[in-house]
């Protein structure tokens, strides 16, 4: 077991034993952290689904990965989405593939300027951040 995936899963187990604490916790894309344990304590999994066949097909293998491993609920993004082609890539893949959209993260170059001068995303004043406070009431607010 890779020290790094054990101490994460340890952090998170750790720190959701205490009543009412939610923990958001970034992965990197791809499989590695779900087939280590990493995520054993989650009961959300958010899978980001970017216009890219590379991006597509990791998203659907780690929401079957993610289902496989009895994480409660898995709920797909589509994110980083510039157009109209952009958006039906990702529904078309999506729809092919039984994979519900959640919620759409329009890309959006004020966080990417805000990063570079390293800001968080939160203070950028960025267009998407109503999406993406949306995408946060509807995780909260799952019905």
């Amino acid at each position: 077991m890779c020290r790094a995936h054990a101490a994460v899963r340890q952090l998170v187990g750790g720190m959701l034993q205490e009543k009412g604490v939610v923990a958001v916790v970034d992965m990197e894309a791809g499989l590695e952290h779900l087939s280590r344990g990493t995520s054993r304590h989650v009961d959300t999994l958010v899978v980001m689904m970017e216009p890219y066949y590379r991006a597509l097909e990791t998203a659907r293998r780690t929401v079957a990965l993610g289902k496989e491993l009895g994480v409660e609920r898995v709920v797909v993004v589509a994110n980083k989405v510039r157009d109209a082609v952009d958006r039906k890539a990702i529904a078309d893949y999506a729809g092919a593939h039984g994979l519900d959209i959640l919620a759409e993260i329009p890309y959006d170059d004020e966080l990417r300027r805000g990063d570079q001068k390293r800001m968080a995303p939160v203070d950028t004043g960025a267009p998407s951040l109503v999406a993406i406070n949306a995408l946060a009431d509807a995780l909260v607010s799952p019905d």
